[in-house]
């Protein structure tokens, strides 16, 4: 079933309603789910440090069923800075000619089995040649240590995608865009910003993720607040060098008891069989402790503007405790650009439910914008 669709009024912070303005006054420190962790006096976790060469799984292993429509391969490619990622390409069987492509990756600390699999798929099977891959020093993709993220590497994973993309027979390098889900909405905003050769994006339920680390949720993070994460974070750096090795966060998405909402829905995702994939770093596994230090000082969004004239395409969920950032990314972007709101839908619910994603919305939008010029 589509569901019924709404362009977005933009709501001011005074409209929020309570909950999602209340949301806990959560600080860093607080900020578990989506990546972010708890990132100060918390145990450290061991995790290993070494990975072997690339080794693909062959095995169909995603959260989703496999589509008949489409032909699925595992493949790899190096980013700029020499880290092979591992991704899934999926192709529309019986077509010819040059085809558009899009590259799709989220959400923050998912794995391509995951949503971003799920999306890829799905947009194979309205046509377009996809790319879901696994962000660096994540997943199957190489890079030690393991789980670590810095902003400006998941921006160039996304320019690696378009490099892989646009160097296959049978896709129209001029016509590329991107998908970026939950935290790697933001991810895609910031890469379409600097690659003019992405040509449309996609945030689905998206985070800033440099906005939520280095402010907390709602922004509530104070200046003393952040120049004690950043003291603490420097102390972690020397345990860490002394050490030999990072620590890591407690693990993920484990409830205790008393956590808000929108935690529990994360859970329900990444913990059940609904979402759960081993080597998810939010499906039990962790951050670095110190991964949100070049979050906290280099933020994804300020050439947002930049974007146009190629066209953004926002979604996000009604009742999205995180619904503020795609309606400031919104206010900041230039025209062309949209806000569509699913009614009733929490933020996890973009990442799976087939009756809330609005797919033929997404791919009318590529379809338009991805169009072949001749």
């Amino acid at each position: 079933m589509t569901p019924t669709i709404e362009t977005s009024d933009i709501a001011t912070p005074d409209s929020l309603d309570v909950g999602r303005r209340s949301l806990l006054k959560m600080t860093t420190t607080g900020i578990v789910a989506a990546g972010v962790g708890a990132i100060a006096a918390t145990p450290a976790h061991a995790q290993p440090q070494t990975q072997p060469a690339v080794k693909l799984t062959e095995k169909w292993d995603k959260v989703f069923p496999q589509s008949d429509e489409v032909q699925h391969k595992k493949i790899t490619f190096q980013n700029r800075y020499g880290i092979t990622l591992a991704g899934d390409l999926y192709q529309p069987k019986n077509t010819s000619g040059k085809l558009a492509a899009l590259a799709v990756s989220g959400p923050f600390g998912a794995v391509k089995e995951q949503s971003s699999g799920l999306y890829a798929q799905t947009m194979a099977e309205r046509g377009f040649i996809t790319l879901a891959f696994d962000p660096s020093y994540t997943g199957e993709s190489s890079g030690t240590p393991r789980n670590v993220a810095s902003p400006d590497i998941s921006v160039e994973d996304f320019s690696a995608a378009v490099d892989y993309l646009g160097l296959l027979p049978n896709v129209d390098r001029e016509r590329i865009g991107i998908i970026g889900i939950c935290g790697w909405g933001g991810m895609a905003l910031s890469a379409a910003a600097v690659d003019k050769r992405i040509k449309a994006v996609v945030a689905s339920t998206m985070y800033d993720m440099t906005r939520v680390m280095s402010k907390g949720y709602n922004d509530s993070v104070t200046l003393e607040q952040r120049t004690q994460m950043l003291e603490q974070l420097g102390q972690q750096r020397w345990k860490d060098a002394e050490a030999g090795k990072p620590a890591y966060q407690p693990p993920y998405n484990e409830l205790k008891g008393g956590e808000a909402q929108f935690l529990i829905e994360y859970a329900d995702y990444y913990r059940t069989p609904r979402g759960y994939h081993p080597r998810a770093v939010n499906s039990g596994n962790a951050w670095t402790i110190t991964t949100p230090l070049p979050f906290m000082n280099l933020p994804i969004l300020s050439y947002i503007r930049e974007i146009a004239p190629r066209p953004i395409l926002l979604v996000h969920g009604e009742k999205a405790h995180s619904r503020y950032f795609s309606e400031t990314a919104y206010e900041a972007a230039a025209e062309p650009k949209e806000l569509v709101i699913v009614p009733g839908a929490v933020h996890v619910d973009l990442y799976d439910q087939m009756d809330k994603i609005p797919f033929e919305q997404l791919a009318v939008f590529f379809q338009q914008n991805l169009a072949t010029t001749a």
